[in-house]
């Protein structure tokens, strides 16, 4: 049994510990709240634009833009969304069991540090990584979006998905592999969208009134793209959402693990000292006999 010291030094220590993870728990609290009402305020947006693509595009008996034409796949293009920072609980190791399952054709863009070295780790073909503030804007995903439609337009990818963790609930998220580009079954895709964000019974709006377009290629590329934007952007902010929820869980439970770890080394300590005490006092009465 360990000495009454050593006890008395590990309690010390694991009280240090548990101030510094209730501090990162109250933190990641607040960035959590911030991060989910962002999430939360722009999926309005997010899908009334994919409900005017859809609109837009039934306009045409035949689309031959090539944001809208499957074309034959001979390398995916994934975006993964980790995180800069660990102590999140399982969120990137999820994120990275997800990706174990996609072949190796695959080329990837990573956003965090987490995300870059485990595809640089893996050996995994990296075309490029970059690195979000923690409070994104849309400019900040623009480049990462420009970067991947010229990667398409050149043809060094044929599809334009996105790897990353979904935003349930505080308790829980889900890694999650959604497909952007192309968009070649806008009624599917839209669906998937608005049950992804609790609206299963949606119907796409019909506008009955007459278009003209001058260039309709030039208009349809403009909304691909402005979609794309958005839509990447919605899905970093529902990123980060799930960041920060599994972070300020995980440090939770890491403070209330600390606070029962206490307890038992509390009460280890106090057996250690009357145990200290009485072997004291058996060695005093022997002494009192002897003599």
């Amino acid at each position: 049994m360990p000495n009454t010291r050593d006890i008395r030094n590990r309690i010390k220590g694991v009280k240090s510990t548990r101030q510094i993870t209730r501090a990162m728990q109250m933190v990641a609290t607040s960035k959590m709240k911030k991060a989910q009402d962002e999430a939360k305020t722009g999926r309005p947006y997010a899908l009334i634009l994919a409900d005017i693509i859809v609109s837009i595009a039934d306009e045409f008996e035949e689309i031959t833009q090539s944001y809208f034409v499957q074309r034959p796949v001979r390398h995916r293009g994934i975006l993964v969304i980790g995180t800069d920072k660990g102590l999140c609980g399982a969120l990137n190791g999820n994120l990275f069991r997800k990706l174990n399952d996609v072949e190796n054709s695959a080329k990837f863009i990573a956003v965090g540090k987490r995300a870059s070295q485990f595809l640089s780790r893996t050996k995994r073909d990296l075309l490029a990584d970059f690195s979000l503030p923690d409070k994104p804007t849309f400019s900040d995903v623009r480049k990462i979006v420009d970067f991947m439609l010229r990667s398409y337009d050149e043809g060094s990818i044929d599809t334009i998905e996105i790897l990353y963790t979904s935003f349930i609930n505080t308790l829980k998220q889900e890694p999650e592999l959604m497909r952007l580009l192309p968009l070649n079954d806008l009624d599917a895709m839209t669906q998937k969208l608005h049950e992804r964000f609790g609206e299963s019974d949606h119907k796409a709006p019909k506008d009955n009134r007459e278009i003209l377009f001058e260039d309709r290629d030039a208009v349809l590329a403009d909304l691909a793209g402005l979609y794309l934007k958005q839509e990447i952007f919605q899905l970093v902010l529902e990123s980060q959402a799930s960041e920060h929820s599994a972070r300020m869980v995980a440090m939770k439970t890491a403070t209330d693990n600390a606070g029962n770890l206490i307890d038992d080394l509390a009460l280890q300590y106090n057996r250690a000292r009357q145990a200290a005490i009485t072997q004291e006092i058996l060695e005093i009465s022997a002494a009192s006999f002897s003599n």
